[in-house]
């Protein structure tokens, strides 16, 4: 990583619901001497973004401004040169995201970003893996409620059970939520695509080394009962078992043989069927031109939940992990999962990156792979409860409330345009 750039960090796509949300946790939280900057299309609302930080930090005032394009790939270049870490939150990724990862790959400038969109991620490997590992650049995909929670709870999970056997974790998540317009664009974009998205996980599954000697599998899982909790559990499809199953390839701890099954919890059957049933009507509107336009004109990238509505939500994952004759149970809470939730763990992955000492990584790697226990602790002294049942609380861990909830497209992490 060049530590002779001028900006330690730069945050693309300020002015978007989830941009913003991040920008005012850098305001709050970035250390003394952080030099970071706000980017994006227009100076005009970037000017007004920072007078809206100064408020909130005086030395914001100061804050260097950037302006760039996903459309001029010259512009991306030159964002890239002079920051050592770049943060977007501009999507949907599959339509303007791959200019930025390929500069922040020749330039080698640290990347992270919200995608969720698993075509988006396996087309970046084959296309920009090779040049981000020679570059030094690290490039991190999905870095906010899909996929850190699940990610990061496998990996604490793991670090609990024996070395060298083989290991088996199932992933429960619950969450009650809204969407912004960016997440709902992406998710259009994404299960509209199912086609398209085979075929770029095909072609990295054709570049992309096998972990010698190892065994990684993620089962899709069925719809049924868990006795223990009286949770229906319903198969999530999200990217988060992928990215689950890239650190576990990357990493001997997760052993031999590994396998991971993820489900999205729900208390009542109703929920369940129509959580499916919603799911499986928004992938055959999504697949028809004027139904798709329509479901994107209901909510505009750029809208989403005010303060008081992100204020009640809520997420809980449940991890079960079992291993040479052990089982061992993490827990990850924390408060609105898409927007404020998001938006901490975004930027705390950004200044773990700037400002961590990490394993020496390079190319596209996971949040485990890349921060693991340092990303972690950052998440775990800013609010978001990792903890094994049987222990003492997080004395800052948020507590779930009784509502009944499933994540779905409510509780995907998305991308403002």
């Amino acid at each position: 990583m060049p530590h002779d750039r001028p900006l330690d960090l730069t945050l693309y796509g300020a002015t978007g619901f989830t941009g913003t949300l991040t920008a005012e946790y850098l305001a709050r939280n970035a250390p003394a001497g952080c030099r970071w900057a706000i980017a994006g299309r227009d100076d005009k609302k970037l000017a007004a973004l920072r007078d809206r930080l100064a408020a909130i930090d005086p030395a914001c005032a100061e804050l260097p401004i950037r302006t760039a394009d996903s459309a001029d790939p010259a512009s991306l270049r030159a964002l890239a040169a002079e920051t050592r870490v770049l943060i977007t939150t501009v999507g949907p990724y599959l339509q303007y995201g791959a200019p930025l990862v390929a500069a922040c790959a020749e330039q080698g400038t640290d990347y992270l970003d919200l995608a969720g969109e698993p075509e988006f991620v396996d087309r970046m490997y084959v296309a920009h893996h090779a040049e981000a590992a020679e570059s030094g650049a690290r490039l991190v995909h999905a870095c906010g409620f899909d996929a850190i929670p699940h990610d990061l709870g496998v990996y604490a999970t793991v670090a609990r059970l024996p070395r060298d056997v083989p290991i088996r974790v199932e992933g429960v998540v619950r969450a009650g939520g809204t969407i912004s317009g960016g997440t709902f664009a992406s998710t259009l974009n994404a299960v509209s695509r199912l086609r398209a998205s085979r075929d770029a996980a095909k072609a990295r599954h054709r570049d992309e080394p096998r972990p010698e000697g190892r065994r990684i599998r993620l089962n899709d899982g069925k719809p049924r009962r868990d006795r223990a909790t009286g949770l229906w559990l319903v198969p999530l499809p999200t990217i988060d078992p992928q990215i689950v199953g890239r650190s576990a390839a990357a990493l001997d701890a997760y052993g031999p043989e590994f396998s991971y099954t993820h489900y999205a919890g729900v208390r009542r059957l109703p929920v369940a069927v129509g959580s499916a049933a919603g799911l499986a009507g928004l992938v055959a509107l999504a697949h028809i031109p004027p139904a798709r336009r329509l479901l994107q004109s209901r909510l505009a990238p750029g809208e989403g939940p005010n303060e008081e509505r992100r204020a009640k939500a809520w997420f809980v994952a449940r991890f079960t992990g079992e291993g040479g004759g052990e089982r061992v149970v993490t827990e990850v809470r924390g408060g609105d999962p898409g927007y404020s939730e998001t938006a901490k763990m975004l930027a705390e992955s950004a200044l773990c990156l700037a400002f961590d000492d990490l394993p020496e990584t390079s190319g596209q790697v996971t949040t485990a792979v890349a921060m693991g226990d340092a990303l972690i602790g950052r998440l775990r002294r800013n609010g978001i409860g990792f903890r094994h049942p049987g222990e003492e609380p997080d004395t800052t861990e948020h507590k779930a409330d009784g509502a009944d909830g499933a994540a779905g497209p409510a509780a995907a992490s998305g991308s403002d345009a």
